[in-house]
């Protein structure tokens, strides 16, 4: 078992985009459907994999391309670093100032170590200055708990 970690940080709205951050339905709209349902459908179907967005399932980030994966630890601890390392960098630029206590990130370092150490996923997203948001993930590979059929991204 070994972690991968991920950050995407961006505008809000492209964050939004929910169609673009979930993984296009096994089967395409029927024949006759609305041009633009069949429009979109591609559009997600050729984009999901692809894109750096995150995804609506944190298990999913493990389909992007490799060029997206920002670590690999096959300890829980070194991974749960990681997020802590990322969480004081922004911590300055989080919207709310609740979210920048130093107690409570160290907190989030400590449940992140224990979930990842159990084979969890974790993901942690915050608002940065308007309109911009951070997501950081670190997800278990080798199987993954939720979609082990999943392959791992750097294999």
């Amino acid at each position: 078992m070994h972690h991968h970690a991920y950050l995407w940080a961006g505008p809000k709205t492209r964050f939004d985009d929910e169609a673009l951050r979930r993984p296009p339905h096994p089967d395409p709209p029927p024949a006759g459907s609305r041009p633009e349902l069949i429009e979109r459908y591609r559009l997600v179907a050729a984009e999901f994999r692809t894109s750096d967005l995150p995804p609506l399932e944190a298990a999913y980030w493990l389909i992007k391309p490799r060029s997206v994966v920002r670590g690999t630890w096959t300890e829980a601890k070194d991974a749960a670093a990681w997020l802590g390392e990322r969480l004081a960098e922004y911590a300055p630029r989080f919207a709310a100032e609740h979210d920048r206590d130093t107690a409570r990130l160290a907190r989030l370092v400590d449940s992140a170590a224990e979930r990842l150490h159990a084979g969890g996923d974790v993901s942690y997203g915050h608002y940065l200055e308007r309109p911009s948001y951070l997501f950081l993930a670190v997800v278990t590979c080798f199987p993954n708990r939720t979609t082990p059929e999943l392959a791992c991204p750097c294999a």
